[in-house]
Parts: structure tokens; C-alpha cells; sequence
């Protein structure tokens, strides 16, 4: 025993205390470690690690002078840290084997068993597929002793460093889609939910009874109800985490009205309409710029390009911009059950419930950018009543409108209803006329400097290299340096006194907002392939009427590993934080997220 030095010894244990420095402690035993043998393990500041007691010049293994080593002794880690580590439990009734290695003594030993009596603590993580890095799947390691409490000491030990981990979840508010997909949501979720009752994680489960089930419990929840969760979590696919999110933001998140459709300005001036122009906000100078704002009246907006709007009392929509949200440390989460899941592979990479699962416990987190789309609408009574939704990865107005309404009629179909659907629309080929305001952004500036012509910039699109498209990860460095805004403050981009909007006019099979990539089993590179998860743009997709083979021609390269979709005459896409449309004539209905509850047919709607 050596007391200056805080190292107590007995047995084969070993534990280094904190000392007057405030150095971490370190716990160090000699365990048996399932399919490896006897090693000694090492708790440090940041995880386990472990050294085998067998060595290449003595292990005693060895028949007609072959040395034999345990196989899995090279092929398994010798060092997990804490942050990949989910959960540690305590196991006396399992035998724990003790290793390949006495297979190669049989030849002239037999097989002596270090088995009996033994107890043992799993220790609970995960692995990555060498072939696919971002599938990950379960692990576990299999630590034993004779003596009872020395396992309970090293369950002890790990759980209060797990403890320390930041972000980790403890309750949990689950909605199970049980239709989603191919009405697999309820044995999906039966699946993974073992993983979280490992990890401690207390989980309230809903499973929704009919459409709108989970929006109708999102929006009636108090905010002291939902203080007492750490995060929500969607059992389905992009719907309906799109349905969850609706229920959230809806009744909660309050911010600035985009800009208002020229139609409109007219009646914004009733004073019996609850929003109210304001003239004073008016800037004189946009009376003789009517041309840069096509979709917005000079007098009704500012050089921000946003309206500014007044309540009845006088008081300023802006100055009453609160943020009720319950907490921020609440987050949305999805585990993948859907027909397509594009959200979950734009985020994690695969579409695999259980990989998703092991984020969530593990406390992982990303930023996403969240579209605010309005449809202006007028009443019976003449008011203008702005109808909000978001969406977090499309939106979606012509083809991809009509593909959602007519997959609804065959849901019993499941997702090969999509691919159904999606023929019919095709072969109606039905364009719409419509008129769409985006914000122009300096990169197209830049581009459109550069370039010359919009032929020149297709003809360097199509030259490009794959390996020069950057696309988005976790960590990404452009999400990562992108200023954080405030959710009550209009961005930059759209405030600034440069800020200019331009127009396109026309029929259009297709109209399209992708937030991120959109990468799915049907797009391999999604529909823009280096969309960015939150970089505040989303990308505008325009897609004008065409023949049918050229549509064909353009929908078969989304369908391609390494296509390019956007270089044909046809495709106009802008990158901007925000547009305008408006319908002419014969209207679709807006597609959000894979989800048509949200936004019915509208003549005028406005997406940042």
C-alpha cells in the first residue's frame, strides 16, 4: 500500500484516486473478457481499455509446436470510450466464455474451464460496417469475475462516467406510425425499444389511431407537459415526422409573416382585417422599383422585402415575436419506418432503425434548416388569413403534388404505391401556370458575371467532376461557419438593402423547394446532390413544361447513381432563403415533406 501516491492495491485490483491536482481517477482489474481470455482492464478519464495477459512469446498454447493466439483477440477493439459507450449491466446467471484459446491445448490438456461460478457485466456499444461506415450495429462485451461486487464496482464506475456525458436523453415522447411504409412502425419500434430500456430512458409511447393523430397531441401538449421530455421522437416516415413537427412549431413558434403576394395588398388595407398594413414602414424609394420585387407591392414591404404588419391595437407583429418553445434542450427524432426516409439518410447515412436508435441514446444531435411556408388565403368575410406550415427537407407543388394525392388512393399498396402513382401522374403529363419571385443570392450574382449565359454555366455543370460536389455531413464546415440567427430576426440575406428578387413566369410541370439533398432508395444523389442541412438556403426548383421524353430523360437521371438532373434547358434551380409563388388558372395542391395534410391547394403561398 503506498498512501502519498493514492494507490491502493488487493488483489488484481488497482484504483488511482483524484489527487490534489485533480487528476482523474483510474480503476484497473484483471477480468475475463468473453472470446478473448483474461485481460486487464483500465478504467481512464475517457473510456476502457484493455491489454490480454496472453503474449506472443508465452500464452501456452501451442500443439505439435504451433503457437495458437485467440482469433478474436486482434479482430476486437482494446479501447472504448464513454461516448460510444450507451449502457452497462450487471449479469450473474449467463457463463461467460473464457476463449478460443484453449481449443489449441485440447490436443493434449483437455479443456479446464474458468466458468464456474463466474459473474459477469456486459458492457453495451456499437460497430461500424466496414462496407458501409454509417450503418452501425450493435456490440457488446462480456466482462467477468468470480467475485460478485468486483462487477458491481466496474457497473458503478462506467455508469457514473456515463453519467457525465452531455446531451444524453432520459425521457423520451414516442409516436409509433403503425400504417407507415409497409405497416411495419409497431414491430420496428418493438425492435429498438429494448435499446433505450437499456440505456435508462424512460419512453411514453403513443401509437396513432387515425391521420392527424400525433399533430392533434402535439399542439393540445402544454409547455410544462413537454419540459418533461428531452426530445419527441416519430416512429414513421418523413410525413410523419413532418405531421409531429407541424403539431410543435405551429401553436409555438412565432416569427415574421414573409413577404405578402401583390394580389392581396388591396385588402390589407380593411381595417377590419386583423393584420394591418403598416405605412409608416413603407419605403419610398421601392415605388419606383416595382420590376426588382415582381410578387410584392412597393408600399407594402420594406427594403427587407418583408411586410411590415400591425395588429389592431397598433402594435407591431414583430414587437410581439416571442419564442414560448418549452426548452432547448428538446429535440425532434426519427426512427426510420417509412417508404422512403430520406430525412434519415440525408442525416445519419443509412436507413436502418437500429442506427438511428444508437444516435439518439448516444445523445447525437445536427442542426436541420426549417422552411416557414404561408399560404395567403381571403375568407367569406374578405380577411386575409395567413395558413403556416414547415417542412424540413421538400416542398413540393405540381408533379410531385399530384404524385402524393394520387398514392393516397393506394396506400394499401405500400411504398410501391409511390412508383404506381408516380406513372400515372407521368403519363397525364399536366403543367400549371403559375408565377415564382426568389431572392437573388451573390453566388448566382457571381455565377451569372462569370459564366455569361446560362447555356455556359450548364455546360460546366455537366463537366464537373462527382468527386467535386461536396455534400453534407455531420461536422459539415459550411453548416458549421453559417452565422446562428435568431429565430425572431429576419437573416441577412433577406434584410440586406442589396437584396433583389427576381421572377419567372410560365407553365411548369414541377415546382420545388429542397432543403437538403433528399437523398432516398428511388435518388441516390437526392434531388440537388451537395444541398447543405443547415446553411439557410434551400434550393428552388423549377421545372418548365417539356415533352415527354425530355421529362422522362430528366426524372431517369435523378434515378441515377452520378446524374445530373438540373442540366437540361428546362430546369431552372436557384439557391435562395426564400420565394414566392403564385398560381394562375388550374391549380395542384403543395407537397411538404411526403405529406399532403399540411397544404391544400393554394393560389398564393410564400416559402423561406
Amino acid at each position: 500500500m503506498e498512501i502519498n501516491g493514492s494507490v491502493y492495491n488487493s488483489g488484481n485490483i488497482s484504483q488511482r484516486n483524484v489527487d490534489a491536482e485533480g487528476q482523474t481517477s483510474v480503476l484497473s482489474s484483471n477480468l475475463f473478457l468473453d472470446h478473448v481470455g483474461e485481460v486487464t482492464l483500465t478504467l481512464n478519464s475517457d473510456g476502457l481499455s484493455w491489454k490480454s495477459l496472453y503474449s506472443l512469446d508465452n500464452d501456452g498454447s501451442t500443439c505439435l509446436g504451433i503457437k495458437f493466439l485467440p482469433r478474436m483477440a486482434t479482430k476486437m477493439a482494446t479501447k472504448l470510450k464513454f461516448s460510444d459507450i450507451y449502457a452497462v449491466e450487471i449479469i450473474d446467471s449467463d457463463v461467460i466464455q473464457e476463449s478460443d484459446l484453449p481449443l489449441a491445448a485440447e490436443c493434449f490438456m483437455g479443456n479446464e474451464s474458468h466458468d464456474s461460478g463466474m459473474n459477469h457485466f456486459m458492457v453495451h456499444t456499437f460497430q461500424k460496417s466496414k462496407s458501409q461506415p454509417c450503418l452501425w450495429s450493435l456490440a457488446v462485451y462480456k466482462f467477468g469475475n468470480k467475485d460478485l461486487q468486483t462487477c458491481q464496482m466496474w457497473v458503478n464506475k462506467i455508469n457514473d462516467s456515463l453519467s457525465k456525458e452531455v446531451g444524453r436523453p432520459k425521457n423520451l415522447l414516442v409516436f409509433v406510425h403503425p400504417m407507415s411504409g409497409k405497416g411495419n412502425g409497431r414491430r420496428i419500434w418493438e425492435t429498438v425499444a429494448p435499446i433505450f430500456s437499456r440505456a435508462k430512458i424512460n419512453t411514453k409511447v403513443i401509437v396513432t389511431q387515425r391521420a392527424g393523430h400525433a399533430f392533434d397531441v402535439m399542439t393540445s401538449a402544454t409547455n410544462e407537459e413537454l419540459n418533461s421530455y428531452d426530445g419527441v421522437l416519430a416512429v414513421g416516415g418523413d410525413g410523419f415526422f413532418n405531421e409531429i413537427l407541424n403539431g410543435f412549431l405551429s401553436s409555438r413558434h412565432k416569427a415574421p409573416f414573409p413577404p405578402i403576394p401583390s394580389d392581396f395588398l388591396d385588402a390589407l388595407g380593411n381595417n377590419s382585417n386583423p393584420l394591418v398594413n403598416d405605412p409608416n414602414g413603407a419605403d419610398s424609394e421601392s415605388h419606383n422599383n416595382i420590376e426588382s420585387d415582381p410578387l410584392l407591392s412597393s408600399s407594402a414591404h420594406n427594403e427587407s422585402g418583408f411586410s411590415h404588419l400591425r395588429t389592431n391595437d397598433g402594435s407591431h407583429i414583430e414587437d410581439q415575436i416571442e419564442n414560448p418553445l418549452p426548452n432547448q434542450r428538446l429535440r425532434l427524432g426519427i426512427i426510420p419506418a417509412g417508404s422512403t426516409d430520406a430525412i434519415v439518410i440525408c442525416t445519419t447515412g443509412a436507413r436502418d432503425p437500429i442506427t438511428s436508435a444508437l444516435h439518439i441514446v448516444l445523445g447525437k444531435k445536427l442542426c436541420l434548416d426549417v422552411a416557414q411556408v404561408v399560404k395567403w388565403k381571403t375568407t367569406s368575410t374578405s380577411k386575409i388569413e395567413p395558413r403556416v406550415r414547415y417542412a424540413a427537407s421538400f416542398a413540393g407543388y405540381g408533379f410531385y403534388g399530384d404524385v402524393i394525392t394520387e398514392s393516397e388512393k393506394y396506400r394499401w399498396m405500400g411504398p410501391k404505391r409511390y412508383d404506381y402513382a408516380g406513372t400515372k401522374v407521368f403519363l397525364k403529363h399536366r403543367s400549371y401556370e403559375a408565377e415564382v419571385g426568389y431572392l437573388e443570392v451573390e453566388s448566382e450574382k457571381d455565377s451569372s458575371i462569370l459564366d455569361g449565359s446560362r447555356m455556359f454555366s450548364r455546360v460546366r455543370s455537366l463537366k464537373r467532376k462527382k468527386s467535386e460536389r461536396i455534400i453534407c455531413r455531420a461536422n459539415c464546415d459550411v453548416c458549421n461557419t453559417k452565422p446562428v440567427y435568431s429565430s425572431t430576426r429576419i437573416p441577412p440575406a433577406i434584410s440586406s438593402p442589396e437584396a433583389r428578387w427576381l421572377k419567372s413566369k410560365g407553365r411548369f410541370l414541377s415546382v420545388g423547394a429542397a432543403i437538403m439533398s433528399n437523398r432516398n432508395e428511388r435518388a441516390p444523389d437526392g434531388l440537388v446532390a451537395d444541398a447543405h442541412l443547415s446553411d439557410g438556403f434551400l434550393h428552388l426548383l423549377l421545372i418548365k413544361d417539356c415533352p415527354h421524353a425530355l421529362y422522362l430523360w430528366h426524372l431517369t437521371q435523378l434515378a441515377r447513381k452520378g446524374g445530373n438532373p438540373l442540366n437540361f434547358d428546362f430546369v431552372e434551380h436557384h439557391k435562395t432563403p426564400a420565394f414566392t409563388f403564385t398560381s394562375i388558372g388550374k391549380e395542384s395542391i403543395w407537397n411538404l415533406d411526403g405529406y399532403n395534410g399540411n397544404m391544400l391547394s393554394s393560389k398564393h403561398a410564400v416559402v423561406e
